[in-house]
């Protein structure tokens, strides 16, 4: 994911870069984060190569956030605009440049938290991996790649794409910490965990994947299972 901040004093741009580094390395998520003091020499690398979401400070030096975001939207109508701000006076003017949040100073952990949620929830893949030991070397698995995950006898099999398995040696509840907080990842039962971005079917007891496999769901868990799996699909339909 790459992140641009634009905020002429510098200061501000370390503590939005902070905790955002920090939000994000808590889900898993890599980033790429770029600082501008200013509109121009920021408008000039957008140009080069589009950044995923933008930090646009309102109040700055020459351009400000408002007339740099105008530009921006003559060729990027994609990435995600925030401006950070001490005030909220050009909601209106935001509105017409598709800002997607204001971020007032000085900002508290809930909120920015709260807004990295936000827009993860708008990137299909926004880059989030798990990092797990495989043969005494770290190894980083794209979360779209994990099919399902199972754990027995003191292991972790991680199913992947390409028919790749890999093997790591943790507690089922540390390697799904991170799992849990994206959308894609269903607990079936004490010790499985599938991608349901690969799964193409639940008859009411399991999950099909879409290589073959079937997850029996913990009998408990029937009624959910099915219920998570249809919001899902709705929600995918939804974004697509």
């Amino acid at each position: 994911m790459r992140i641009a901040i634009v905020d002429d004093i510098a200061k501000e741009r370390k503590l939005l870069a902070d905790r955002l580094q920090q939000q994000l390395s808590r889900r898993g998520v890599h980033e790429d984060l770029s600082e501008f003091e200013n509109g121009e020499t920021f408008l000039a690398a957008a140009r080069e190569r589009p950044f995923t979401v933008v930090f646009l400070d309102i109040y700055m030096d020459g351009a400000n956030g408002i007339e740099t975001a105008r530009e921006l939207r003559k060729f990027d109508s994609d990435a995600l605009l925030i401006f950070t701000t001490t005030s909220t006076d050009h909601a209106l003017e935001g509105f017409q440049v598709r800002a997607m949040h204001y971020l007032v100073k000085p900002y508290h952990e809930k909120e920015i938290s709260a807004l990295i949620d936000e827009i993860l929830s708008r990137i299909p893949d926004s880059g989030k991996y798990i990092d797990v030991k495989v043969n005494g070397s770290n190894v980083q698995i794209p979360f779209r790649n994990i099919i399902y995950a199972e754990h027995f006898s003191h292991m972790i099999h991680i199913h992947t794409t390409g028919g790749k398995e890999l093997v790591t040696r943790q507690s089922f509840e540390a390697f799904t910490t991170s799992l849990k907080m994206d959308s894609r990842f269903y607990s079936c039962s004490r010790g499985v965990v599938i991608n349901l971005q690969h799964a193409v079917d639940f008859d009411g007891t399991m999950f099909v994947l879409d290589q073959g496999t079937q997850i029996s769901v913990s009998r408990k868990l029937v009624k959910n299972a099915r219920q998570t799996f249809m919001d899902f699909l709705f929600q995918r339909g939804h974004l697509s």
